[in-house]
């Protein structure tokens, strides 16, 4: 598998903090590694995308298209 971002990703990984980016970093290479990586917590989020867990409080979105993971955004997670 491989990863592509969205402009519209983009700019949300910019206006994250360092420790964010940092975090997302490592998540995003479990995903590489494994969809079902328990730190992910991946799952549907409905028929097209999917959701998992950067850190307690924030998600990043994504489409999966054939071998590539789609990132689609990245926000802080509401309780």
């Amino acid at each position: 598998m491989q990863v592509r971002t969205t402009k519209h990703f983009d700019r949300s990984y910019a206006k994250a903090s360092p420790l964010i980016r940092q975090a997302f970093l490592k998540q995003v290479a479990f995903l590489l590694k494994d969809i079902g990586h328990p730190s992910l917590r991946a799952k549907r989020y409905d028929e097209i995308r999917w959701q998992a867990r950067i850190t307690q409080d924030w998600r990043f979105y994504f489409r999966v298209e054939r071998d590539t993971y789609l990132l689609l955004d990245m926000v802080r997670h509401p309780k």
